[in-house]
């Protein structure tokens, strides 16, 4: 699976994991959890106690429970004066660490100085059943606790012990072995869990007009705008071209706002007194609760709501109302598709209504296996260590795994399924080292990020490979690991998988309303700041810094090596019509007089028979098709160093890449990338020119800037025009091909008649200054 050029350390993996419960007889998990490796976990589930003796001087008991299983200790939470407690806590010991036989459950009353023993439970663990889901839940019983020397003491104890595997409901919420280091008030923030990206809008506000203003001077014609506020979004129209009373605008303005609706929509008309000092008019404020809302391009009712402006009375603002009032249409778009990641490597495009949505087309199936050779991404002890998890991204859920405390080589194992509209979209995953538990940075680091588009996978096949996570770092590409996952697309209809194909990617309204280019960047920097700031206040939160960069915040800054990537990348795609131009040339040249002829034949059998040219060229293209099939790509496209041009950028290029915005380099520097970037431009900028060029030599043939050439083209087009009317085109084309085709003997190496009419046709660059 590696590229030609590409570094093996680098390149895609292909794995086999010991996946399912197939190993297992009669093991009904095998139906459920199949795409990641069995964990067995030895579950201890402590939900109450009853009639507790009092330890203390006062009679009274401040219980809590121990859950011991050789060096492992779990502690639930105490309670203070309490004889009847109830916890509801599951504590999960890994079965690959145990290493011992007895498991001890302790009932233990808090005191200042050394906490009393009220009582206990043992279980040997060759005796405690197993549990495979779908089993229901084992019930728990009541246990009489024992003292030291196995004797009956007063007290009770609820809670249940079960043999499971990561697949029990208990999993996720459980207090687990794996990380006993991480204190209770740390637990939160490691533990799996599954995130919904808001419901996101657009907002779309048509200024239309203002009627009855009252501005401060009324000797001075205003100059009047509106201004819109939406949360942090600031939006104005520009100022009205009739500078009277009455303003007149109709220009629209674009919000992205989130559900639930907590924010206003606050609208505010402004006058320009003077450079830097703006009056303000009146104002409103629209709740967004009460706004309509539209599924498609038919117009909705304007209206008209009244303005209110601020007063000063005693130092105190106050409201007042009067005549001015504004002209709005104003609705919640729910026919476009809310880009909140990069176009490129979008996970979802489905309308915002869900009421377009159509029904859904498969089952993506995930398995996060592991990782292995991580890089120490911080100091424990003197040591280097990782704290690692894993976040998946597709369509509005997002998933994160529990954090693998002090591991290099972490074992998640955790299975996650999505619904698919489009196959024409990308799942996300980034692994990530927990920098918020006990001795961490306080900002969870970049581990490395793989993208898979759905479009590449076969259905119903197990994908089981290796991906290196690659990180940008200013010294240059880094691998800081490998993770292992397993991925299957299941399709639950294949004619509607099939017939997406003839669909428009985005929803009708980007068509048929389209918003430009640079709205759309706008809208969707907007719409990932709402979601990271959604999802950070979570709890746990998924941080700000993770968001960011699953959802690709920087991707649009500049960038040498993606300009360099980018042209070569189109040069790649060139390359194909260059290959065939130059084995053209050898056929014209009779390079190879054998394929010549041949060439001859066809031609010839073509021109005489013209019916066949389109099942000819068809057939051809399904041949080359079949003979493609042999050397399909059999797994999922990776991230390319080669392609991304990372692994020999020069240092500062690098430098220049991880730069802030603005700057914060010396002036030498930026003067010299500022004069390499002209240079650049200046190259493209000629090269565009050239292109330009050539369309205005073509445009030229007819519009008589060059009378003398376009008389000599118009008289070529009258005899040509007279020659094909009595020729039968089968001889004409004949007659084309052939001297197209002639020997070598008879060409000669001058430019042909044609392209030197055509480099003398002028073009508009005379007129450039």
């Amino acid at each position: 699976m590696q590229k030609p050029g590409q570094n093996i350390d680098f390149a895609l993996k292909e794995t086999s994991p010991k996946i399912g419960a197939g190993a297992v007889t009669g093991d009904k998990l095998s139906c459920t959890y199949d795409l990641v490796e069995q964990m067995h976990y030895l579950y201890v589930r402590v939900v109450k106690a009853k009639e507790l003796p009092g330890k203390d001087v006062t009679g009274s008991c401040d219980p809590y429970v121990e859950v011991k299983l050789g060096n492992y200790r779990g502690m639930t939470k105490h309670f203070e004066k309490k004889s009847n407690p109830e916890w509801r806590q599951v504590f999960a010991f890994s079965k690959e660490r145990i290493q011992a036989s007895i498991l001890e459950v302790i009932v233990k009353d808090k005191d200042v100085m050394l906490d009393d023993f009220i009582g206990g439970i043992m279980f040997d663990l060759n005796e405690i059943p197993k549990r495979v889901p779908p089993d229901s839940p084992l019930a728990p019983q009541w246990y009489r606790l024992e003292d030291r020397h196995g004797r009956k003491v007063k007290g009770e104890l609820m809670l249940a012990v079960w043999m499971g595997t990561q697949a029990d409901e208990a999993f996720s919420d459980a207090w687990h072995s794996d990380a006993a280091t991480v204190g209770p008030e740390g637990v939160t923030n490691i533990r799996s869990k599954v995130y919904l990206s808001p419901k996101l809008w657009y907002v779309r506000v048509n200024v239309i007009e203002a009627q009855d203003l009252i501005p401060h001077d009324k000797t001075k014609f205003p100059e009047v705008y509106v201004k819109a506020m939406l949360g942090n979004q600031t939006l104005r129209t520009r100022i009205s071209q009739n500078r009277t009373l009455n303003p007149m605008w109709n220009e629209d303005l674009m919000f992205v706002v989130a559900e639930p609706f907590e924010e206003p929509l606050i609208l505010a008309v402004e006058n320009r007194v003077a450079p830097n000092n703006d009056e303000t008019l009146g104002r409103c404020g629209i709740p967004l609760q009460s706004v309509q809302r539209r599924l498609d391009h038919r117009p909705l009712h304007s209206r008209w709501f009244n303005l209110e402006k601020h007063i000063m009375v005693d130092g105190e603002k106050k409201e007042i109302k009067f005549a001015s009032r504004i002209h709005l249409r104003i609705f919640l778009e729910g026919g476009y598709h809310v880009l909140d990641e990069s176009t490129h490597y979008s996970s979802d495009l489905r309308p915002t209504a869900k009421q377009l949505w159509k029904p859904s087309i498969g089952l993506l199936e995930v398995g996060i296996i592991s990782a292995h050779g991580l890089m120490p991404m911080k100091t424990k002890d003197g040591k280097g260590t990782t704290d690692a998890y894993c976040v998946a991204k597709y369509g509005q859920k997002w998933i994160r795994t529990r954090t693998i405390v002090d591991s290099l080589m972490p074992k998640w194992n955790e299975q996650y399924t999505w619904e698919v509209f489009d196959t024409c979209t990308v799942i996300t995953f980034g692994a990530f080292d927990n920098g918020h538990i006990p001795g961490g940075s306080g900002k969870d680091m970049r581990i490395g990020k793989v993208r898979i588009r759905l479009s590449t996978l076969e259905s119903d096949r197990i994908y089981t490979h290796s991906y290196p996570l690659l990180v940008f770092h200013p010294s240059g590409i880094k691998k800081t690991g490998e993770i292992q996952l397993a991925v299957r697309f299941t399709c639950l209809s294949v004619i509607n998988m099939l017939h997406m194909y003839s669909q428009p990617l985005l929803p009708k309204m980007h068509y048929i309303h389209p918003l430009s280019v640079l709205q759309l960047d706008s809208l969707r920097h907007q719409a990932m700041n709402i979601v990271s700031a959604r999802l950070n206040r979570a709890e746990p939160p998924l941080r700000k810094e993770v968001v960011e960069y699953m959802l690709d915040v920087d991707s649009h800054m500049w960038s040498m090596r993606r300009s360099k990537a980018n042209f070569f990348r189109i040069m790649n795609v060139l390359s194909g019509l260059v290959a065939v131009t130059k084995w053209f040339d050898q056929i014209c040249n009779w390079r190879n007089p054998i394929t010549t002829i041949l060439i001859h034949v066809l031609f010839i059998i073509l021109v005489l028979y013209p019916e066949l040219i389109l099942p000819t060229v068809f057939l051809y293209l399904f041949l080359i098709g079949i003979w493609n099939f042999r050397w399909r790509p059999r797994h999922p496209p990776h991230m390319d160093t080669r392609l991304s041009h990372a692994d020999a950028v020069h240092p500062d290029e690098l430098d220049e890449e991880f730069d802030t915005f603005p700057t914060s380099r010396s002036p030498e520097i930026v003067r010299m990338r500022y004069d390499r970037l002209r240079s650049i431009g200046g190259r493209v900028q000629t090269v565009i020119g050239d292109l330009a060029t050539q369309g205005e030599r073509f445009l030229s043939l007819l519009s008589w800037r060059d009378p003398r050439a376009t008389t000599l083209f118009l008289f070529f087009c009258l005899i040509a025009a007279v020659v094909l009317y009595v020729t039968p085109f089968q001889v004409v084309a004949l007659l084309t091909g052939i001297y197209v085709l002639r020997h070598p003997r008879f060409r000669h190496k001058l430019p042909s008649v044609p392209l030197n009419l055509f480099r003398r046709l002028p073009a508009r660059s005379d007129s450039l200054i």
